[in-house]
């Protein structure tokens, strides 16, 4: 895509963004585990983490997500792009079904409003962070610098 940012100047503080917003999903994860211990893994109760609603499954998601944010940044070269955007599109999926069902028994992930205006935060936190992370060559950047001049 010439229109998406190639060797923009601020990429490594990009991929530190993205890093910390893994570093944060982990956290929250494993406070959520240890939060959450003894509880069913989909139930639904008052504990919470952060002053985000969560259970066993919740906390696992984070965890697993985290890690795959976290590996991705720790490899990088155009891997950490693709994961941070991947991954914010079904954070951002997974936050509005929280929403869709929020007092419902359906809440599989025993979301809160606040849990899910983070998970929403954090998707657009790393969105952002894929867009603006991608490394390319000369030429690349060339092509999106015309295409840029051109817009």
């Amino acid at each position: 895509m010439a229109h998406t940012p190639v060797n923009h100047p601020a990429r490594p503080i990009y991929r530190a963004i993205g890093g910390l917003t893994g570093l944060y999903l982990v956290v929250f994860g494993v406070l959520g585990l240890v939060g959450s211990t003894g509880e069913p893994a989909f139930g639904l109760s008052d504990t919470r983490v952060l002053g985000q609603g969560t259970n066993l499954g919740f906390s696992i998601f984070c965890l697993v997500v985290g890690g795959l944010i976290l590996f991705g940044t720790v490899i990088g070269r155009n891997l950490d792009v693709l994961i941070n955007q991947w991954t914010a599109y079904v954070i951002m999926v997974v936050s509005l079904g929280g929403l869709a069902f929020i007092r419902t028994e359906a809440n599989v992930f025993n979301m809160s409003v606040s849990s899910i205006v983070v998970l929403m935060v954090l998707s657009l936190v790393l969105l952002m962070a894929g867009m603006y992370g991608k490394v390319g060559s000369d030429d690349e950047h060339e092509a999106w610098q015309k295409a840029r001049l051109v817009l």
